[in-house]
């Protein structure tokens, strides 16, 4: 190493023969503890959020009733509408209602399994390319990243999707250790049910996963272009199956499909969940698109508490790997997984970035696994080679890159711990000069330096995972923070929002009610006579009557309210024939861009012609009298 960098050359060490070596007697027991306390960091006080999202808690109460509600991810048993996404992660919520029935603890618990899942999949995947200790710290800091805390404490469909895509990341792993179809194939379904949970926002790994094999595999170029081929038609089939079997069922018998103007799943998944959300054009949306964004997007005020900690280090650790394997054989695992996790991180963050669609601060957990990995990965390498100058001066760098990040992050929340944003930077500091000359000292002290550096690093995102897990979220746009909304954004106490049932605003459909004790009585009187005990416009006000009264609540426009379903010669007949008991709220007029104003229209109809009566502030029609 010494002549190595007194030549001035990139250093480089042997990778081991065998590819996932048993390791020190260590890395159990160290294994072990971290999957414990990520275990308590996501478990502890789970029901404190209530229904969290309670846009996806009805839509698994339904699926814990109705099988065919559980199969299409209807947002009620009677099966009007569907969520406006691919139901995969309700499949899961669903079958943990059937098992221990409705409630916030059996709807939030798969998800932090999920996430006890992530960071052991991530460490499994670091691990094989990079060793144990790599492994353990891209496992923690994936831990320690606050949207991840987020997510998976809530049930939003993000947890599922980053444990598959984390999956397919260590299938291509195995896959490029020997040039295995079988593994690239099992990467491929693993992307393909990422799909069925979050629709295209899974095959943004695509293009790293394919340049990874294709570059680093260890058999020739024309049997890697032959399994990139096997791997894409798995993603097809292990994708494609659900999308025809929903296209192909007949539309009378199914639920409509939720987020579409026309009924149909090919719609929503190229539309408003696809090119939609990257060019502004989604049809139904309230507010209309937002503007283009620039990289320093994820270091804005809404999505920066999230996951802005460990990016510029991430950036760093990137750089620094490619130099590190800048001379290896094609075939080098550690270029091989640098081209994958940081791919992953540049696509993924590029999209999120300039997107002019819908977006919002907890989609970036689909970051952290990249971040995580580049970060374990880079710090040990560097750690390892910082003999040489410019191996210690990019680790140092990326220490106090970090630090100042902290600081400038801790500096907006004023009144949460202000002393910490100081300790924050003064550790960062000091361990960013001792790593400098950490190579001249005993083993001690060098082991010393680096616990200071894993400290300072990781002090300002673990406070602020640890304030995020404490906090109650709940509403359809949670973010990470000691304070329910954080860096902006939507949250609430457990069963939060606004009581009562009167739109008026995205603000009202994007948040949920807590209905009175004498509403959520006159809902359940009488209830088994009907196929819906009440109707409103918007899912997420129909889905706080339909969990406080357990009964089927009728989502007129689905999300936005601007979905044409049901038509009003449909609830017009509905009505006639008896199977909707009362329609709760007033006529709104709703600004979506270019969606249906069939809801309006019901409503209007509604007020013209039945009688209103207030139930503790609440306008109710009678829909029977």
């Amino acid at each position: 190493m010494t002549a190595l960098a007194e030549r001035g050359s990139a250093p480089s060490t042997p990778e081991p023969a065998d590819p996932h070596p048993p390791g020190p007697g260590w890395v159990r027991p160290a294994l072990g503890g971290l999957l414990i306390a990520t275990a308590v960091l996501y478990l502890w006080g789970l029901s404190a959020s209530g229904w969290a999202n309670a846009f996806y808690s009805a839509a698994a109460q339904a699926g814990g009733e109705s099988w065919q509600a559980w199969f299409f991810g209807s947002s009620d048993a009677a099966n009007a509408i569907t969520v406006d996404k691919t139901p995969a992660a309700l499949w899961v919520m669903g079958l943990s209602v059937r098992l221990f029935g409705l409630s916030s603890w059996s709807i939030l618990v798969p998800q932090a399994l999920m996430g006890v899942g992530s960071v052991w999949a991530l460490f499994a995947t670091v691990r094989r390319v990079s060793g144990p200790t790599a492994g353990l710290l891209a496992g923690a800091v994936l831990a320690l990243t606050p949207v991840a805390a987020l997510m998976f404490r809530f049930d939003n469909p993000d947890a599922l999707l980053v444990l598959l895509l984390v999956l397919g990341a260590y299938c291509v792993v195995r896959a490029l250790e020997k040039a295995s179809p079988k593994w690239l194939a099992l990467a491929g379904v693993a992307v393909g049910f990422g799909f069925l949970a979050k629709m295209l926002q899974a095959f943004l790994v695509l293009p790293a996963f394919a340049i990874a094999y294709l570059v680093a595999a260890p058999t020739s170029l024309g049997k890697r272009l032959l399994h990139l081929l096997g791997a894409l038609g798995a993603v097809v089939v292990s994708a494609g199956w659900y999308l025809a079997v929903v296209e192909l069922w007949p539309a009378d018998s199914r639920p409509f499909i939720g987020g579409s103007q026309s009924n149909s799943i090919l719609e929503l998944t190229l539309g408003y969940n696809g090119v939609g959300r990257i060019t502004g054009d989604e049809v139904g949306s309230l507010g209309g698109a937002q503007s283009s964004g620039s990289w320093a997007r994820l270091f804005g005020s809404e999505m920066a508490g999230g996951i802005a900690w460990l990016l510029p280090a991430a950036a760093i650790a990137l750089g620094a790997l490619a130099w590190l394997t800048w001379r290896a054989p094609r075939t080098d695992r550690t270029r091989a997984a640098t081209i994958l996790w940081g791919g992953w991180l540049v696509v993924t963050g590029g999209v999120f970035s300039f997107m002019s669609g819908i977006i919002h601060p907890y989609y970036t957990i689909a970051l952290a696994p990249a971040v995580a990995a580049l970060v374990g990965t880079g710090a040990v390498r560097l750690w390892r080679a910082r003999a040489h100058p410019i191996a210690s001066g990019l680790l140092s760098s990326g220490v106090v890159l970090t630090a100042l990040t902290g600081y400038l992050l801790l500096t907006r929340e004023s009144t949460w711990l202000p002393w910490l944003k100081y300790v924050v930077l003064l550790l960062g500091l000091a361990a960013a000069v001792l790593v400098l000359v950490s190579d001249r000292l005993p083993r001690s002290g060098a082991r010393g330096v680096a616990a200071l550096a894993l400290i300072a690093s990781l002090l300002g995102s673990g406070a602020y995972t640890v304030a995020t897990a404490a906090t109650p979220h709940s509403g359809a746009i949670p973010s990470a923070g000691p304070s329910s909304g954080g860096f902006g954004g939507f949250g609430g106490p457990p069963g939060g929002g606004q009581r009562g049932g009167m739109r008026g605003g995205v603000g009202n459909l994007l948040t949920t009610t807590t209905p009175s004790a004498e509403m959520t009585a006159l809902l359940q009187a009488d209830a088994e006579n009907y196929t819906w005990v009440a109707a409103t416009v918007g899912s997420n006000p129909a889905a706080s009557y339909q969990l406080a009264s357990g009964f089927p609540v009728m989502a007129l426009g689905g999300f936005n309210g601007t979905d044409p379903s049901p038509t009003p010669a449909q609830f017009q007949q509905h009505v006639a024939d008896g199977r909707i008991h009362y329609f709760v709220g007033e006529p709104t007029e709703i600004n979506s861009t270019g969606g249906s104003d069939a809801a309006e229209e019901i409503a209007e109809w509604v007020a013209a012609n039945f009688t209103s009566t207030t139930v503790d502030g609440v306008t109710v029609y009678d829909l029977t009298s």
